[in-house]
């Protein structure tokens, strides 16, 4: 491809990226592997160099853009290679005119006031669109395989930070890729062999498959999501993993007591679904798509599952609230009014390799961590 023909390229796609942040599609990073999929002809420098312009665009756009054409004009605004593949030859995009490019800044300002409301400063908040490593948790019986490259993560003896662009797929079966922040907030479980332990908001299982590492693979966990295909992706990554002790269980909602009924944890881990702020270096573009509204319906999502979790510990038993976000609205504030609602719970302190401790709980932020960030706070019943 030309520089040209790569620049139309990245056009194209931050056009369905755009597109897709407007409409709630796919993420950005499956829109490009969906665009070359389509397009064999593509050599991995081509690959490499049109991603490297989408989301140099991404994060230098607070706000979402009118189009791909805005986003990249803004990148080129201040970059006179870029600016000369504007050429208007057969696989280039057209010469500039006097078209505007998009306005330029780090997060919609509506987000940038509650963030720095909550404690996030300009530079923390800056933090948040830079790249993002690439962590790994082995598997405890490869705890002593050699990753090339690799760097211990102090405070997490089965983390490793790997060179970008290692090929994780190769290692499949002795890691899973896991954000050392990730591993460090799954501790405050203090999950160990013979407990039973409630992962309520499970996924994909990440999380879970962490814990029954924590648990030597004895006890019992019950994963459960009202996510059928997020929840459907766990048992086969247990399987690889010999986690035997991980059950699935597909919540109703409405519906989530009676369904775990017969669970009784000592813990409840409650990674609950929210904006996902302290992921943004991995998915900037979602900050294209959150907005008030949305906002809103996850704060009333947190609070419900929070409700859940509470009443399926047993007496005595522990209920940890996780979010990768960093607006206090979704984190602080939220274990402020569970703790309001519920006479006798108590918050406990956190002894966590990474962050520092903020109202109930602890925080997480890449500037301050070099992780994902995030809020957790663990939550004791009264007996």
């Amino acid at each position: 491809m030309t520089p040209a023909a790569r620049t139309q390229a990245a056009i194209e796609l931050l056009d369905a990226i755009v597109t897709a942040a407007h409409d709630g599609g796919a993420a950005a990073d499956t829109l490009v592997s969906r665009y070359f999929g389509q397009r064999r002809y593509a050599g991995s420098k081509d690959r490499r160099a049109v991603r490297e312009l989408v989301y140099a665009a991404i994060r230098r756009l607070g706000e979402r853009p009118a189009n791909g054409r805005a986003a990249l004009l803004a990148l080129a605004a201040t970059d006179p290679v870029l600016t000369a593949t504007f050429d208007g030859s057969t696989h280039g995009p057209a010469p500039i005119g006097d078209e505007a490019p998009a306005p330029e800044g780090l997060h919609p300002r509506w987000l940038e006031e509650l963030l720095a409301a909550s404690g996030i400063d300009a530079d923390e908040q800056r933090a948040l669109i830079d790249r993002a490593p690439l962590d790994v948790r082995l598997h405890p019986d490869h705890a002593d395989i050699e990753l090339p490259g690799a760097e211990p993560v102090a405070g997490l003896p089965l983390a490793r930070r790997l060179a970008a662009g290692s090929d994780v797929v190769a290692l499949a079966g002795r890691v899973e890729v896991q954000d050392a922040g990730s591993q460090a907030v799954t501790l405050a479980a203090d999950a160990r062999a013979g407990m039973t332990v409630l992962d309520l908001c499970a996924g994909a299982g990440g999380k879970s498959l962490a814990l029954a590492a924590l648990m030597a693979n004895d006890g019992r966990i019950v994963a459960s999501d009202i996510d059928r295909a997020r929840l459907s992706r766990l048992a086969p990554r247990a399987a690889k993993a010999e986690a035997t002790i991980i059950e699935t269980r597909l919540l109703d909602p409405g519906h989530e007591a009676e369904a775990l009924a017969d669970v009784a944890p000592d813990v409840a881990l409650i990674d609950a679904p929210c904006s996902g702020t302290g992921t943004w270096r991995r998915n900037p573009e979602a900050r294209w798509r959150l907005t008030p509204a949305r906002l809103d319906r996850l704060i009333e999502t947190q609070a419900h599952v929070l409700s859940i979790g509470a009443g399926a510990v047993k007496p005595g038993g522990a209920l940890v609230y996780i979010v990768c976000s960093l607006l206090d609205a979704e984190g602080a504030a939220q274990v402020d009014a569970f703790l309001a609602a519920h006479p006798g719970w108590q918050a406990e302190p956190l002894a966590l390799p990474f962050g520092r401790p903020h109202h109930a709980g602890v925080r997480l932020t890449p500037k301050h961590d070099g992780t994902d960030g995030f809020f957790v706070a663990r939550l004791r019943a009264p007996c």
